[in-house]
């Protein structure tokens, strides 16, 4: 999905900003010598009337400044000295006793800048060049026997030191952004990570219990029974190609990729519980006798629901085939309007004994059933054998 295009305030670039506040700051230094309606005649020059000496210092103030301006993204500390040399020749222009805060309007947008978007040595470097020129205008006219406007002065420096920190706080504010989203990239990788390693578990582990219980009662009649021993061969070979098939699913899913490498169909959806059938008949020819039961209408599912209730069955199904030491079990499903619900249960005694046999199985059926919003048991029952138990939701509005 593209991104979103910036805005019109974002598409100006900071020497923009700090041209526009330069401007209006000039423009204001010459409406305060206008004499305005209801305004004492006393307390202002006639017209904005400059001598040549001046015009041409205000001249320089306006280069000096709009170039400033013109460097603020590329060069801001360069710009910054610019920006302060230009406010100085204004204020001679002027005849100011300060430099006066319309005058220093600029130079509050490039601390701003270099405090929010450079490191903090730049910020220092900015901020005490400010201060130097700042305090220097009026000290320098102090040693020269003029007067200044010393409220004047400590209010400009107020409003550099505000830039500054207003800046500051924004780049502390974008990092902070910055982090969160390495963060919750970072914990999208991770998630992503976990989800392909359960989904390979789960695959995988189910496969090669039964093509090593298959194996095993192939070797045992091979010589005595050549046909059952062909027909173990052939589940081995059967399990081996579901489960490269899974594989080769997973990968180009990874690839997201339409077709294989090869130019070949695209493979088969993701498992679901309509596979449950297929999944019963495999671990049934493995030794493992499976009653499946379906109650209620199970309708179409979330592809995350279908997915984890499949998963859940096969990874049950491979313990029972690995550590039950049981002969049958019996799968339950119920589908209600609002939930799915799946019951595995097995009279074998082996687990009962060695609950850690299953490995990472339970521990895998646990977390994908909880990423679901579900509750999942499994344990030893009291009358022998092992029984695991899940509950995944339904959306509303889901079927």
């Amino acid at each position: 999905m593209p991104a979103n295009p910036p805005t019109l305030l974002r598409r100006v670039p900071p020497g923009g900003w700090a041209a526009t506040a330069w401007t209006a700051g000039l423009a204001y230094s010459f409406v305060v010598l206008v004499r305005l309606p209801g305004e004492s005649p006393n307390n202002f020059y006639r017209g904005l009337w400059l001598s040549d000496p001046n015009q041409r210092t205000l001249a320089v103030c306006v280069v000096l400044s709009l170039a400033g301006c013109a460097l603020l993204r590329r060069r801001p500390l360069t710009a910054l000295g610019l920006l302060l040399a230009g406010a100085v020749f204004g204020a001679f222009a002027l005849h100011s006793s300060v430099l006066d805060i319309p005058l220093v309007l600029g130079i509050d947008v490039a601390l701003w800048h270099i405090a929010a978007t450079r490191p903090r040595r730049e910020t220092v470097i900015a901020s005490t060049l400010a201060a130097l020129v700042l305090l220097g205008y009026p000290i320098g006219r102090v040693l020269m026997g003029f007067v200044i406007g010393t409220s004047t002065a400590l209010a400009v420096l107020l409003t550099a030191a505000v830039a500054v920190l207003l800046g500051h706080s924004a780049g502390e504010s974008r990092r902070h952004a910055a982090e969160l989203g390495e963060s919750a990239a970072a914990r999208a990788v991770a998630g992503e990570r976990l989800r392909i390693a359960r989904e390979l578990h789960d695959m995988v582990a189910h496969s090669i219990g039964i093509v090593a219980l298959q194996a095993g009662a192939a070797r045992l009649v091979l010589t005595t029974q050549p046909e059952a021993a062909r027909d173990a061969l052939g589940r081995i070979e059967t399990a081996g190609r579901e489960t490269l098939s899974g594989l080769r699913r997973m990968l180009v899913a990874l690839r997201a990729a339409e077709d294989d490498a090869d130019g070949q169909p695209p493979l088969a959806p993701a498992p679901g519980l309509a596979d449950l059938d297929r999944l019963a008949r495999s671990t049934t020819a493995a030794g493992v006798t499976v009653d499946l039961r379906r109650n209620g209408e199970a309708g179409p599912l979330p592809p995350e629901v279908d997915l984890a209730a499949y998963r859940v069955v096969q990874e049950a199904l491979a313990n029972v085939v690995r550590h039950a030491g049981a002969r049958s079990c019996r799968v339950t499903v119920d589908c209600g309007e609002d939930e799915v619900s799946i019951e595995v249960l097995d009279g074998g005694g082996l687990r009962a004994t060695q609950p850690g046999g299953a490995g990472f199985g339970l521990l895998g059926m646990r977390e994908r059933v909880a990423l679901l919003h579900g509750s999942f048991t499994a344990g030893p029952r009291p009358a022998g054998g092992f029984r695991v138990a899940a509950t995944l939701p339904v959306p509303a509005g889901a079927r």
